[in-house]
């Protein structure tokens, strides 16, 4: 059994379980969670992403380094399920992967800020204003005040 397999195997179990197409909350805990949306499954993420620090640390003075690969897979797994949620999956995440290989992490992040440097407005020196209908709201009535 490959990895790249299981994933795409877990993937299609947690695609399965979104609300549209017909996961019940009641009986699966991946249901309940895209049920309740992202406030619930990034609460699960940053408990985990914690909970891998943790065993990493114990790892470090001796405890069990397994630990670290079930909380990892306990990572993974929820990470999966806000790639279900955005309409994405571990492939997309694989290709990323791909797309970086042979590339220094160091020459990347570099690439990464000329690229958001890019983006500011030449005049400001500052990132764009937000467009979004929100903002523009937010904007308008801090104006009436």
């Amino acid at each position: 059994m490959s990895a790249p397999d299981t994933l795409t195997r877990l993937m299609a179990v947690i695609d399965s379980r979104r609300p549209a197409a017909g996961g019940d909350p009641e009986r699966s805990y991946v249901a309940r969670l895209l049920h309740q949306g992202p406030d619930a499954f990034l609460k699960k993420i940053g408990e985990e992403a914690t909970e891998v620090v943790m065993a990493a640390k114990d790892a470090a003075h001796g405890g069990p380094r397994d630990k670290i690969v079930s909380e990892m897979a306990d990572l993974w797994f929820h990470g999966m399920v806000a790639l279900a949620y955005y309409g994405l999956s571990a492939a997309d995440v694989v290709t990323e992967l791909a797309r970086r290989e042979g590339l220094s992490g160091i020459e990347e992040k570099a690439l990464r800020k000329l690229a958001a440097r890019e983006r500011l407005e030449p005049q400001t020196g500052q990132a764009p204003a937000c467009t979004a209908p929100h903002a523009l709201n937010e904007r308008n009535e801090g104006a009436a005040s």
